[in-house]
Formats: C-alpha cells, structure tokens, sequence
C-alpha cells in the first residue's frame, strides 16, 4: 500500500468538507432484513452504552411492539413524551419533533425511519423528521428494514408478492455515516415468530405463510448483506481517496471493460459480462477518446458508442473520458476504483503497425502492476486499405507549403553562415521542420525533414554543392538532425490533434451551457421547446422540431420544424416508436432506417414525456450522437421542471380551494346554526303557546332577516369572485346612496349613537348605487359588530384630490397589529368579534366593490380608540350639472 502526500486543494476542500461534517448531527442506521430481527433491541443497547459514556441520549421514538425484552430497555433512558393528533376521529401519537429540538440532547433515537406520519405533523415522512434533527447538529440512532428502500420496492416486491408502501430514499442511507447490519438466521427468525415475538399469536400463521416464507427470508437477508457491503465498499473508497492510497485492495471483485475503437468492442463486452456474472462482480465499462484515434474511421467511432450502449443494457456502469495516453488513463480509473480485474480484447491489427504505433494491450500488461488483465481473444483483422480521409487542404498545396519554407530556410541559414557554425544552423532549420508540422499534415513533416537534411548537407557540408560527406562525424549530425526534425514533427501534429480534440469538447460544452442557460431563463413549455429547437439546430446546422405526450394523450408538436418533416407518416411512426420504447428511432439507427429524420426520446423521472426529431443532411456520427443526447436529457430536465411547477401551483391552488371550502362550511356550520336554533326555539314557543306572541314574532323576523343577510353575503361574494357581477353605472347622489345604506342597517344600528358628516357641495358620482349601498351596509354591520351598545359610530363623505372618500368610525376595540390588511381577506375572522360574527365576507365584499369601481377599501386604528374604514372611488374630471373649477 503506497500513499501519496495531497496536493493543498484538495487538502483544503477536505478540510472544508470536514467543517461542513462538524455542524451536521452523525446519523447511524440500524439496518435489518424484515421485522423481528432485533433492530430496535440493538438500538436500545447501544444507547445504554452510550450513556454510561457520558453521552446525553434521549429516546425520541421507539416502537417496542409490547416485546418485554424491549421494554425492559427503555429502563433508565430519557423518553419524550409523544404529540397526539387527531386523524379521521382517531387519536394518534406521533413523534414530537419540537420538543426534541427544545431538548436538543448529543444523542437522539428514532425508531422507524420508513414510517409515514399522521396528516397535521411538520413532515409527511419520518426520515425528513430525523435529517432535520441532523441538521440542528444532533447526533441520531434510527432503524429501517431493507424492503423500505426506495429503488428496492420492485424487486422486494416481486420476491414478496407484497408492495412496501412506506419507502425512504436511498439517499437517506447513503449519507449514514454508520450502517450496522442486525442479523439472524431465517429459521430462527421463524422461530421467534412462532413464539409471539415479533407479532400477536392470531397473526403468525397467516405471516408464515406470506412474508416471513423461508425463501423470502433468504432472499432479503441478502438484499442487507449486498445493501451493507456496498456502504461498506462506499466508505472503504472514501478513505482510500481521502488517504491517496494508490494500490489496490482486493476487498471484492471489480471488472473494468475496456472498450476499444473496433468491431471486437460488443464481443469485449459481453465476455466481460459473463466473467462479472459468474462472480457477481461490479462492472465498468471505460472508453477513452485519445488523439491518437482522430484519424479513424466514422465506422470504427460508432462501433465504440455501440459498444457502450451495450454496456449499459447489460447493467454495467460506463464512463466516457479523454487523454492522450490511453493506458495511464486506464490504470488512473482502476486505481480509483479499486478495479481487481481488467479486460481487453487481443490486439486484431497487424504486427508491424504494432511495432511501429505501440500496442495498449502490452502497455496495459506491463504497467497494470497488482491488478489483473485478461485478454479477450479475436479473430485476426484482415489486412484492407483505409479508405482516405479527406484533407482540409489539398496535397499539392502543402508540398508546395513545405518545399517554399523550406527554401526560405536554406535562403536564411545561407546569409548566416558567415557568423554562425554549421551546427547553429541546424536549429534554424529545425525551426523551419516545426512551422510546418504545425501547419500541416505528417506527410508534409516527413518530406520538410528529409529536404532540410538534403539542403543542410548540399550547400553547409563540405565537399560543397554535392550530397557526399567528406567528415564521417557528419553522418551521425544527419542522422540526429532527422531524428530530431522527425519528433518535433511528431510532437507539433500530436499537439495540434490535441488541440483539435480540445476545441472540438469545448464547442460541446459551450453549446451545452448555451443551451442551460437559456432553458433556465424560459418558464413555458413552447418557449423552452422553441429555444431548444433554435439551439439544437444551429449547433448542428440541421432543422429541428419538439413533441410532446401530455399524460393519457398522443404526441403533439408543440415546436415546429422549418420544413414540417414531423407531420409524415413514417416520421409519426419513427416518433412514436421511440416515445413507446423510450429509444432513439429514425434515420441512422436500426428501427425505422428511412426517416428523414432522427427522433431521441426525451427522458425525465416520470418517464418518456415527449421526442426531439433532428433531420441532418448526413447521419451524425458517434460524437454528435452524444452531444445529441446530452441536448435532449437537458431539454427533458428543463420541460419536467415547468411540468412540477406547473403541479405545484395546482397543488397550491387545490390547497388553498380545500382551506377555504373548510372555512366556509365551519361558517356556515356556525353563523347559519345559529338564527336557525333561535327561530326554530321561538316557532316551538308559539306552537305550544308559550311567552309573548308579539315577541317571539320578532324574534323569529329578526332572526330570519340575520340570516338572509348571511346567504346574501355569500351569494355577492360568489358572484363578484366569478366576475358574473357587471356595475351598472349611473349618476347618483351621495347624500341618497348614505341615506339608504343607513335606513338598511337602522336594525343592526340599534342603540348606538350614529352621527353623519357629509361635506358641502359633495358632486354626483357615477357608480353602481345598489353596489355602493352595500359595501357601506356591510361596513356599517361591521362597526356594530365590534362596538358596544351605546357606542357612536361615525359616518363621513368628503372630496379629496379627485378621491371620493367614504368613512365608518367606531369606538371598539380596533385592529390587531398587522391586521390591516388580512381583516379584508375572505373568511378571516379577527379576535374580539361578538357572536354574530358572519361568514367573515363583509368587509371582502367592500373591497371587491371599491376593485370594481377602481378604487379601493381600507382601514386603520385611531389614535383615540377604534378604527376607521374607508371606502375610496375615483371621481371622474367632472359630473353633470356641476361646474367646473
């Protein structure tokens, strides 16, 4: 084991990652394979030890299900009291998460981390309840069966035939920083089944007959062990990165696939599959895009991406990377992570090309050091001409190139072997070899070494002017001066394919953070899906289109192409192919072939949600393939993300309809009981003749005149809420419109003092009277409602700025600080009201009044005592028969 000193960046973000660790809470997760294996028990016992160290532990939550042996546990530990709620008439405890945060003990236990809570709790899940207590710094034991692992649902329940309904994320376990496994034998655990352990005697025949079957026992069990170990494994890695450890420790089987450039990648493949399956092996399938492979063919490209999509259908993880040497790049992942075996397929080139290029396989033999290699056979490539690679710029064009800098060099070093040797003129021709490997091809470098050395030995070397050597020591000064022209040559078309392959990622991620910033900035489905069509296509120079499948319904366009290539009817075919299988269909792959266009199915959480169709005038090849994909994953993301808030404002809003459906049935429930209580009393007391006639008659008057006021109310709110209240507006006087409002609420006015200030020379004001009669009515009952008998209450009408200020002042109680503006919300029912309290719509309906008439409806407490509500109207610039000025 060798380790190696961090360099002072990562050091340093170890450090911060280890403060960000210091004020998170550590959470350890008690592990088991079903109910009964003893999780709770071991919790408990950890606890106690715990507080024999001195730790401050308090039992948060736990479910001992009346096993005396758990019981017996929770002696000498702190238990906090539990939260009743009420649910559906039933009383039940729940953990009390604010208290626990009041406590705030070192250490906390919560049982059942997978447990749904009851409805009126912070949290719906148990688990956001326990990363909130990590939050807050406190440490936390809790317990979980592996069956309640969110990716495990599928699988424990087609082993099962029972579906979990209480899942915790896995990423929940991921985050423990300790995961203890609780095991037991399946017999045993049958056993103490059978023993009324684990659930009531009438219960465990019907539990060994289902769940607690051997075989599914058997089956869980290792689900835990695998679910433990790959924690385990997780940690193990984090320390080896953590410490720099470089060797390998072979703690369990990791298969790394290499995949090469050829048609024996699938084959490399599904080899190394086997070999994984027979030892249950973790499988990585790598491939590194190296310069050195720029010049191969687009056939070659695309049987390496068809290699890793195979990959992937055969359950193997698969990493795309790059670097020019591709074996230091393969050893650098398998160190990293901790691979005990990697393979590779036999080298299927010729010996020769071999010799003169290198191989990987015997690279990867000699420098792989503790970890195993094993080569894949195959079948010897035959020998066939490549096909030419096109140029970027014609041949004759860089002979041309190369013989003119040539003859510029010779020309230079000519005019200064006057005051340099022959050797410094070496470097200029040197100099001259690496312009044009820069420039050019390696068939250009060639032909400039050889010339350079011709030239050097013709006109520098003596006898002069010919190609024969007088000094033999001049042999090996060629012989160094081509070697040297030929790896600087070399080095400059290696850097330049580098650099090339460089650029052409960079373009990638370019276009791909173009791409997410604009989508981040759109909010709407067609604005996000036009702005990827826009994108897409001049990225890759093609024309584009977008489709979507709302759920339940068929594909839609929602981003048309220029041409319309998408409405087809092989296109539709193509597109709805790859929006049912969830793969790419469409021109250049194998369903569908003779699409004009290529569909690539958009991918979010909740599965296929629509196509992005591109039609290119050539089939992509494998890099534009990906680049492709990662353009549609982000075009997914970005969609689903306007589908969830466009569910979370129907969730909101549904919310919200719910709150208010309940607030008006408790009013109703309340205001309408209550006239309806005292008329039936007094119709009974007629009935039996009992009382004063004359007074039980009013009684039932008044009260029925309470509560049309009340069904009123409501019936104004619900029209003016759906707008089907039109303002018929006319001129009216303001002295009538008050008059009437207060000849209506001479019952509810009764015994209070009302005192009216109207000023001079008030204008006539066009507004909908019967409107503006009752918001003051309801303003009026209001002031009555909040203030004593005998009390005055206080109505005034003036002018100003062009306002028309209408006003209500009582001498109650007033408003509750910050109050002012909530008490003109629908149903709100501040404190302090009397019995006959409403709906809470009075003052609601004031303001959508004053909002129809464009005005608006406010209040405030006064300084004396009380409040004072306003009504104010915007007066036109003049009213019939009232001067101007």
């Amino acid at each position: 084991m060798r380790r190696e000193r961090p360099n002072p960046d990562e050091l340093l973000e170890r450090v911060q990652a280890e403060e960000a660790k210091q004020t998170r809470g550590r959470l350890k997760v008690f592990l088991g394979a079903s109910a009964g294996v003893g999780k709770t028990f071991a919790m408990l016992s950890q606890a106690h030890e715990q507080k024999d160290r001195g730790v401050d532990v308090v039992v948060g939550y736990s479910e001992t299900h009346g096993r005396k042996e758990t019981d017996a546990l929770l002696t000498g530990l702190e238990v906090l009291n539990r939260k009743s709620l009420q649910h559906r008439g039933v009383t039940l405890q729940e953990f009390d998460l604010d208290e626990a945060l009041r406590r705030k003990p070192q250490l906390i236990l919560v049982d059942e981390l997978a447990h749904t809570n009851t409805p009126g709790s912070r949290h719906p899940k148990r688990h956001q309840d326990v990363e909130e207590l990590l939050n807050a710094g406190i440490d936390v034991y809790t317990t979980v069966n592996i069956q309640h692992l969110d990716s495990l649902n599928d699988v424990v329940a087609q082993i099962t035939g029972v579906t979990v309904s209480e899942t915790v994320p896995d990423s929940m376990l991921d985050r423990a920083d300790e995961v203890e496994l609780v095991d037991i034998p399946p017999r045993d655990l049958q056993q103490r089944l059978r023993e009324g352990k684990v659930y009531q005697a009438q219960r465990v025949e019907t539990a060994l007959q289902g769940f607690f079957r051997e075989g599914n026992l058997i089956a869980l069990r290792e689900l835990a062990l695998r679910r433990t170990a790959d924690q385990v494994d997780a940690q193990m890695r984090s320390y080896r990165s953590d410490q720099k450890v470089s060797g390998v420790w072979a703690t369990r089987d990791r298969v790394l696939v290499c995949i090469a450039p050829n048609r024996l990648g699938a084959r490399v493949v599904r080899a190394a599959a086997r070999l994984g399956a027979s030892s249950h092996a973790d499988m990585l399938a790598v491939y590194v895009e190296s310069d050195r492979q720029l010049d191969r063919p687009a056939e070659e490209q695309r049987q390496a991406q068809e290699a890793l999509r195979l990959a992937e259908q055969l359950g193997m993880e698969t990493l795309s990377t790059g670097g020019h040497d591709i074996v230091a790049e393969i050893i650098r992942i398998a160190l990293e992570r901790n691979v005990t075996l990697i393979v590779v397929g036999k080298p299927i080139k010729p010996r020769w090309r071999e010799f003169v290029h290198g191989s990987v396989v015997d690279e990867l033999v000699r420098r792989s050091g503790e970890i195993d290699v094993h080569v894949i056979t195959g079948e010897p490539e035959p020998i066939r001409r490549r096909p030419r690679q096109s140029r970027v710029h014609q041949p004759a064009t860089g002979i041309l190139a190369t013989v003119a800098v040539t003859a510029l060099t010779t020309a230079l070093c000519y005019v200064a072997r006057l005051f340099l040797a022959p050797t410094n003129l070496v470097m200029l021709y040197l100099l001259g070899v690496a312009a044009i490997a820069s420039r050019f091809s390696v068939r250009e470098a060639v032909i400039a070494s050889v010339l350079s050395v011709a030239a050097f030995d013709f006109l520098f070397v003596p006898p002069y002017y010919t190609l024969s050597v007088a000094d033999s020591q001049y042999l090996l000064t060629f012989a160094v001066m081509l070697m040297v022209a030929l790896l600087i040559s070399g080095l400059a078309i290696r850097l330049r394919r580098q650099a090339g392959l460089w650029q052409s990622r960079e373009k990638r991620t370019a276009a791909l953070y173009r791409l997410s910033r604009e989508l981040a900035k759109s909010r709407s489905t067609r604005e996000i899906a036009a702005i990827a069509v826009r994108e897409i296509g001049s990225v890759f120079t093609a024309d584009a289109c977008v489709l979507l499948r709302p759920e339940g319904s068929e594909l839609c366009v929602v981003a048309n192409s220029t041409s319309n290539f998408e409405f087809g009817g092989s296109e539709q075919g193509a597109a709805n192919w790859a929006v049912n299988k969830g793969e790419a269909a469409g021109r250049g792959t194998d369903t569908l072939p003779s699409s004009q266009a290529l569909y690539v199915p958009l991918l979010a959480s909740r599965g296929v949600i629509g196509i992005l169709g591109l039609k290119t005038e050539q089939p992509l090849d494998a890099q534009h393939e990906n680049l492709l994909e990662a353009f549609a994953n982000g075009l997914a993301l970005a969609l689903e993300r306007t589908f969830l808030a466009k569910e979370s404002q129907e969730a909101k809003l549904s919310a919200e309809s719910e709150r208010l459906r309940n607030v008006l049935l408790n009013s109703v429930s309340h205001d309408l009981r209550t006239p309806l209580t005292i008329i039936g009393g007094a119709a009974v007391a007629l009935k039996e003749r009992k009382g004063d006639p004359v007074e039980l008659t009013d009684t039932i008057v008044e009260q029925s005149e309470r509560l049309n006021r009340h069904v009123q109310n409501l019936l104004d709110m619900t029209r003016l809420d759906a707008r089907t209240v039109e303002p018929k507006f006319d001129w009216h006087s303001v002295e009538e419109v008050v008059g009437s409002a207060l000849r209506h609420s001479r019952e509810v006015l009764k015994g209070r003092h009302v005192s009216v200030d109207l000023a001079s020379e008030l204008p006539l004001v066009r507004v909908d009277g019967m409107l503006i009669e009752k918001a003051l009515v309801n303003l009026l009952e209001n002031a009555a409602r909040h203030t004593p008998e005998a009390s005055e209450v206080r109505v005034r009408a003036s002018v100003e700025r062009q306002v028309l200020r209408f006003e209500v002042t009582d001498d109650g109680v007033g408003i509750a600080p910050g109050d002012e503006g909530r008490i003109f919300e629908k149903f709100y029912q501040p404190g302090g009201a009397s019995d006959d309290r409403g709906f809470g719509l009075g003052l609601a309906i004031c303001r959508a009044v004053a909002i129809a008439h464009g005005g608006r409806a406010w209040a405030i407490n006064r300084t004396a005592g009380g409040a004072s509500f306003f009504l104010d109207l915007a007066l036109p610039d003049h009213a019939p028969g009232v001067p101007l000025g």
